[in-house]
């Protein structure tokens, strides 16, 4: 894969999680801004890629650290922030779900743990 693929697939990807945690947020806080999800989903990201590789624990920790950002850039507390992640992941699954069966792009979301 060259440089521009790569750069198209991190950038659909990234607006697969934002809009996963743009409907989270969307359901769960009342907040209505894709650009915020985007960048959440972005610092989401890069915590994650920092912390999982931590040996034993580092999963877990950055699954911990994924929900405290999320936390801290959307209003309602620790339960919100479970439950808008819950909601991306979902979202961003049924999204990349839709976009590998029509077979116009296969590839992960960014800022969305496991998808």
């Amino acid at each position: 894969m060259g440089v521009i693929d790569s750069l198209i697939v991190f950038v659909v990807g990234l607006l697969v999680g934002g809009f996963g945690l743009y409907v989270g947020a969307r359901v769960l806080t009342d907040m209505d801004d894709y650009g915020h999800a985007v960048v959440t989903a972005l610092i989401g990201a890069v915590v994650w890629a920092i912390l999982s590789f931590i040996p034993l624990i580092g999963t877990l920790l950055a699954l911990i650290a994924y929900i405290a950002v999320v936390n801290w850039r959307y209003p309602g507390g620790w339960g919100s922030a479970i439950g808008i992640a819950l909601v991306a992941w979902v979202t961003a699954t049924i999204v990349l779900f839709l976009l590998g069966a029509l077979r116009i792009i296969s590839l992960g979301a960014i800022g969305i743990p496991g998808v």
